[in-house]
Protein backbone atom coordinates (compact mmCIF):
# COMPACT_ATOMS: atom_id res chain seq x y z
CA UNK A 1 0.00 0.00 0.00
CA UNK A 2 0.95 3.67 -0.46
CA UNK A 3 2.34 4.79 2.89
CA UNK A 4 2.44 8.45 1.88
CA UNK A 5 -1.29 8.67 1.13
CA UNK A 6 -0.67 10.74 -1.99
CA UNK A 7 -1.36 10.59 -5.72
CA UNK A 8 0.71 12.15 -8.46
CA UNK A 9 -2.24 14.03 -9.98
CA UNK A 10 -2.40 16.04 -13.17
CA UNK A 11 -6.01 17.14 -12.74
CA UNK A 12 -9.33 16.08 -11.24
CA UNK A 13 -12.80 17.35 -12.08
CA UNK A 14 -16.52 16.55 -12.08
CA UNK A 15 -18.08 15.84 -15.46
CA UNK A 16 -19.90 13.08 -17.36
CA UNK A 17 -18.43 9.89 -18.83
CA UNK A 18 -18.46 10.59 -22.57
CA UNK A 19 -16.73 7.48 -23.93
CA UNK A 20 -17.28 3.74 -23.77
CA UNK A 21 -20.06 1.64 -22.34
CA UNK A 22 -20.77 4.02 -19.41
CA UNK A 23 -21.45 6.98 -21.69
CA UNK A 24 -23.80 9.43 -19.99
CA UNK A 25 -23.00 8.50 -16.38
CA UNK A 26 -22.06 11.37 -14.03
CA UNK A 27 -18.35 10.92 -13.37
CA UNK A 28 -15.43 12.31 -11.42
CA UNK A 29 -12.20 12.14 -13.41
CA UNK A 30 -8.93 11.62 -11.59
CA UNK A 31 -6.05 11.99 -14.05
CA UNK A 32 -2.66 10.64 -13.01
CA UNK A 33 0.69 11.84 -14.33
CA UNK A 34 2.67 10.26 -17.17
CA UNK A 35 2.10 7.45 -19.66
CA UNK A 36 4.16 4.56 -21.01
CA UNK A 37 2.94 5.35 -24.54
CA UNK A 38 2.96 8.59 -26.54
CA UNK A 39 0.29 8.27 -29.22
CA UNK A 40 0.97 10.63 -32.10
CA UNK A 41 4.41 11.60 -30.82
CA UNK A 42 7.96 10.44 -31.34
CA UNK A 43 10.04 10.24 -28.17
CA UNK A 44 11.96 13.38 -29.10
CA UNK A 45 8.78 15.36 -29.74
CA UNK A 46 7.26 14.28 -26.42
CA UNK A 47 10.38 15.40 -24.54
CA UNK A 48 10.11 18.79 -26.23
CA UNK A 49 6.40 19.07 -25.38
CA UNK A 50 7.19 18.21 -21.77
CA UNK A 51 9.81 20.96 -21.67
CA UNK A 52 7.30 23.45 -23.02
CA UNK A 53 4.45 22.61 -20.63
CA UNK A 54 6.76 22.55 -17.60
CA UNK A 55 7.82 26.12 -18.37
CA UNK A 56 4.21 27.27 -18.02
CA UNK A 57 2.82 28.03 -14.57
CA UNK A 58 -0.56 26.61 -13.61
CA UNK A 59 -3.05 24.44 -15.46
CA UNK A 60 -2.41 23.33 -19.03
CA UNK A 61 -5.34 22.63 -21.34
CA UNK A 62 -4.95 19.69 -23.70
CA UNK A 63 -6.63 18.98 -27.01
CA UNK A 64 -4.79 21.54 -29.16
CA UNK A 65 -1.61 19.64 -30.00
CA UNK A 66 -0.95 17.63 -33.14
CA UNK A 67 1.97 15.25 -32.65
CA UNK A 68 4.83 14.98 -35.11
CA UNK A 69 3.88 11.40 -36.04
CA UNK A 70 0.40 12.60 -37.02
CA UNK A 71 1.91 15.48 -38.97
CA UNK A 72 4.12 13.01 -40.84
CA UNK A 73 1.24 10.64 -41.59
CA UNK A 74 2.62 7.88 -39.32
CA UNK A 75 -0.40 8.28 -37.00
CA UNK A 76 -3.97 9.40 -37.65
CA UNK A 77 -4.55 10.97 -34.23
CA UNK A 78 -2.70 12.44 -31.25
CA UNK A 79 -3.33 11.90 -27.53
CA UNK A 80 -5.39 14.98 -26.67
CA UNK A 81 -4.55 14.92 -22.95
CA UNK A 82 -0.74 14.72 -23.25
CA UNK A 83 -0.15 18.39 -22.35
CA UNK A 84 -2.09 17.74 -19.14
CA UNK A 85 -0.63 14.40 -17.99
CA UNK A 86 2.93 15.53 -18.64
CA UNK A 87 2.51 17.74 -15.57
CA UNK A 88 1.40 16.72 -12.10
CA UNK A 89 1.80 17.25 -8.37
CA UNK A 90 1.71 15.05 -5.30
CA UNK A 91 -1.78 15.41 -3.85
CA UNK A 92 -2.88 14.07 -0.48
CA UNK A 93 -5.87 11.72 -0.39
CA UNK A 94 -7.60 14.12 2.01
CA UNK A 95 -7.40 16.94 -0.54
CA UNK A 96 -9.44 14.88 -2.98
CA UNK A 97 -12.05 14.03 -0.34
CA UNK A 98 -12.19 17.69 0.72
CA UNK A 99 -12.80 18.79 -2.86
CA UNK A 100 -15.77 16.40 -3.10
CA UNK A 101 -17.24 17.84 0.08
CA UNK A 102 -16.70 21.40 -1.17
CA UNK A 103 -18.53 20.58 -4.41
CA UNK A 104 -21.37 18.87 -2.53
CA UNK A 105 -20.88 15.56 -4.35
CA UNK A 106 -19.22 13.42 -1.69
CA UNK A 107 -22.30 11.35 -0.89
CA UNK A 108 -23.01 10.61 -4.55
CA UNK A 109 -19.44 9.39 -5.01
CA UNK A 110 -19.56 7.36 -1.82
CA UNK A 111 -22.72 5.57 -2.98
CA UNK A 112 -21.72 5.13 -6.63
CA UNK A 113 -24.16 7.60 -8.15
CA UNK A 114 -21.12 9.40 -9.53
CA UNK A 115 -18.48 7.07 -10.97
CA UNK A 116 -14.82 7.58 -10.12
CA UNK A 117 -12.83 7.44 -13.37
CA UNK A 118 -9.14 6.66 -12.89
CA UNK A 119 -7.37 7.85 -16.00
CA UNK A 120 -4.18 9.38 -17.32
CA UNK A 121 -1.72 9.16 -18.86
CA UNK A 122 -1.69 5.56 -17.76
CA UNK A 123 -3.15 4.81 -14.30
CA UNK A 124 -1.78 1.23 -14.20
CA UNK A 125 1.83 2.42 -13.93
CA UNK A 126 2.91 0.49 -10.79
CA UNK A 127 3.19 3.49 -8.45
CA UNK A 128 -0.28 4.62 -9.54
CA UNK A 129 -1.74 1.17 -8.98
CA UNK A 130 -0.46 1.25 -5.39
CA UNK A 131 -1.84 4.74 -4.79
CA UNK A 132 -5.30 3.99 -6.22
CA UNK A 133 -5.57 0.69 -4.33
CA UNK A 134 -4.53 2.37 -1.09
CA UNK A 135 -7.02 5.20 -1.56
CA UNK A 136 -9.94 2.89 -2.37
CA UNK A 137 -9.13 0.63 0.57
CA UNK A 138 -9.08 3.61 2.94
CA UNK A 139 -12.16 5.20 1.35
CA UNK A 140 -14.28 2.08 1.77
CA UNK A 141 -13.00 1.38 5.29
CA UNK A 142 -13.28 4.91 6.67
CA UNK A 143 -16.46 6.06 4.92
CA UNK A 144 -18.30 2.79 4.33
CA UNK A 145 -18.05 3.44 0.60
CA UNK A 146 -18.62 -0.16 -0.41
CA UNK A 147 -21.13 0.98 -3.06
CA UNK A 148 -18.70 3.41 -4.69
CA UNK A 149 -18.01 2.72 -8.35
CA UNK A 150 -14.54 2.82 -9.90
CA UNK A 151 -13.78 2.67 -13.60
CA UNK A 152 -10.21 2.59 -14.86
CA UNK A 153 -9.15 3.78 -18.29
CA UNK A 154 -6.10 1.82 -19.41
CA UNK A 155 -4.18 1.18 -22.61
CA UNK A 156 -3.88 -2.51 -21.65
CA UNK A 157 -0.09 -2.73 -21.67
CA UNK A 158 0.56 -3.15 -17.93
CA UNK A 159 -0.59 -6.09 -15.78
CA UNK A 160 -3.11 -5.02 -13.11
CA UNK A 161 -2.08 -6.44 -9.75
CA UNK A 162 -4.52 -8.03 -7.30
CA UNK A 163 -4.47 -5.12 -4.83
CA UNK A 164 -6.04 -2.84 -7.42
CA UNK A 165 -7.90 -5.43 -9.52
CA UNK A 166 -10.24 -6.38 -6.66
CA UNK A 167 -11.32 -2.75 -6.12
CA UNK A 168 -12.29 -2.07 -9.74
CA UNK A 169 -15.93 -2.20 -10.79
CA UNK A 170 -15.16 -1.69 -14.46
CA UNK A 171 -12.11 -1.83 -16.75
CA UNK A 172 -12.21 0.24 -19.93
CA UNK A 173 -9.32 -0.89 -22.10
CA UNK A 174 -8.42 1.44 -24.95
CA UNK A 175 -5.96 -0.74 -26.83
CA UNK A 176 -3.89 1.22 -29.32
CA UNK A 177 -3.85 0.33 -33.00
CA UNK A 178 -1.17 1.03 -35.59
CA UNK A 179 -2.93 4.35 -36.22
CA UNK A 180 -1.50 5.57 -32.89
CA UNK A 181 2.02 5.52 -34.34
CA UNK A 182 3.23 3.25 -31.52
CA UNK A 183 5.30 0.12 -32.22
CA UNK A 184 3.41 -3.17 -32.12
CA UNK A 185 5.36 -4.71 -29.22
CA UNK A 186 4.65 -1.64 -27.10
CA UNK A 187 0.94 -1.66 -27.93
CA UNK A 188 0.13 -5.36 -27.56
CA UNK A 189 1.05 -7.05 -24.28
CA UNK A 190 -0.77 -10.42 -24.16
CA UNK A 191 -0.49 -11.05 -20.41
CA UNK A 192 -1.90 -7.60 -19.62
CA UNK A 193 -4.83 -8.06 -22.01
CA UNK A 194 -5.66 -11.53 -20.71
CA UNK A 195 -5.60 -10.18 -17.16
CA UNK A 196 -8.22 -7.59 -18.08
CA UNK A 197 -10.42 -10.32 -19.53
CA UNK A 198 -10.42 -12.06 -16.13
CA UNK A 199 -12.53 -9.21 -14.75
CA UNK A 200 -16.30 -9.64 -14.69
CA UNK A 201 -16.91 -6.19 -16.18
CA UNK A 202 -14.52 -5.14 -18.93
CA UNK A 203 -14.70 -3.70 -22.40
CA UNK A 204 -12.29 -2.88 -25.21
CA UNK A 205 -12.75 0.46 -26.92
CA UNK A 206 -10.91 1.09 -30.16
CA UNK A 207 -10.20 4.40 -31.86
CA UNK A 208 -10.86 3.93 -35.57
CA UNK A 209 -10.15 6.18 -38.52
CA UNK A 210 -10.48 3.93 -41.58
CA UNK A 211 -12.07 0.60 -42.44
CA UNK A 212 -8.60 -0.97 -42.40
CA UNK A 213 -8.59 -0.35 -38.64
CA UNK A 214 -11.48 -2.80 -38.28
CA UNK A 215 -9.51 -5.48 -40.09
CA UNK A 216 -6.58 -4.87 -37.74
CA UNK A 217 -8.87 -5.16 -34.71
CA UNK A 218 -10.17 -8.52 -35.89
CA UNK A 219 -6.78 -9.94 -36.88
CA UNK A 220 -4.68 -8.62 -33.99
CA UNK A 221 -7.15 -8.66 -31.11
CA UNK A 222 -10.53 -10.31 -31.61
CA UNK A 223 -9.26 -13.57 -33.09
CA UNK A 224 -6.03 -14.13 -31.09
CA UNK A 225 -7.59 -13.16 -27.75
CA UNK A 226 -11.10 -14.46 -28.48
CA UNK A 227 -12.76 -11.23 -27.41
CA UNK A 228 -16.58 -11.54 -27.39
CA UNK A 229 -18.30 -9.07 -29.73
CA UNK A 230 -20.38 -7.61 -26.90
CA UNK A 231 -17.18 -6.50 -25.14
CA UNK A 232 -16.08 -4.30 -28.05
CA UNK A 233 -16.95 -0.71 -28.84
CA UNK A 234 -15.63 1.65 -31.49
CA UNK A 235 -14.97 5.39 -31.30
CA UNK A 236 -13.91 7.78 -34.05
CA UNK A 237 -10.42 9.22 -34.15
CA UNK A 238 -11.48 12.84 -33.80
CA UNK A 239 -10.40 15.75 -31.64
CA UNK A 240 -12.50 18.71 -32.80
CA UNK A 241 -16.12 19.66 -33.47
CA UNK A 242 -15.26 20.41 -37.08
CA UNK A 243 -15.41 16.78 -38.20
CA UNK A 244 -17.50 15.40 -35.33
CA UNK A 245 -20.61 14.48 -37.29
CA UNK A 246 -18.83 12.99 -40.30
CA UNK A 247 -16.54 10.84 -38.15
CA UNK A 248 -19.41 9.72 -35.94
CA UNK A 249 -21.45 8.71 -38.99
CA UNK A 250 -18.47 6.70 -40.23
CA UNK A 251 -18.24 4.74 -36.97
CA UNK A 252 -21.98 4.05 -36.90
CA UNK A 253 -21.91 2.75 -40.47
CA UNK A 254 -18.99 0.49 -39.56
CA UNK A 255 -20.91 -0.71 -36.49
CA UNK A 256 -23.73 -1.79 -38.79
CA UNK A 257 -21.31 -3.54 -41.13
CA UNK A 258 -19.18 -5.38 -38.54
CA UNK A 259 -21.64 -5.86 -35.69
CA UNK A 260 -19.69 -4.05 -32.97
CA UNK A 261 -21.01 -1.26 -30.75
CA UNK A 262 -20.45 2.14 -32.34
CA UNK A 263 -20.04 5.20 -30.12
CA UNK A 264 -18.72 8.72 -30.39
CA UNK A 265 -16.80 11.08 -28.11
CA UNK A 266 -19.55 13.23 -26.59
CA UNK A 267 -17.17 15.62 -24.83
CA UNK A 268 -15.91 16.76 -28.26
CA UNK A 269 -19.48 17.53 -29.30
CA UNK A 270 -20.15 19.47 -26.10
CA UNK A 271 -16.81 21.17 -25.34
CA UNK A 272 -14.70 20.76 -28.49
CA UNK A 273 -10.97 20.43 -27.66
CA UNK A 274 -11.23 21.55 -24.02
CA UNK A 275 -10.10 19.29 -21.19
CA UNK A 276 -10.95 19.45 -17.50
CA UNK A 277 -14.70 19.80 -18.17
Amino acid sequence: MNENNTFELSEHFYSVQCEGISTGAPAYFIRLKNCNLACGFSGKALVELKRQVNEIEGYISGGNVVGDLQQQGAATWTCDSAPVWLKGAHTNFKELIDSWNEQGIFEWIRTGRIHMIWTGGEPTIPKHQKAIASFLYDFKLKYGAIESYSEIETNGTIYIEDDLFKHLNQINCSVKLANSGMERDRRIVPEALRRIMEHENYSFKFVVSTEDDFKEIINDFVKPFEIPFERICMMPGLDSQEDYHERTRFVLEMAKKYGYRGLSRLHISAWDRATGV
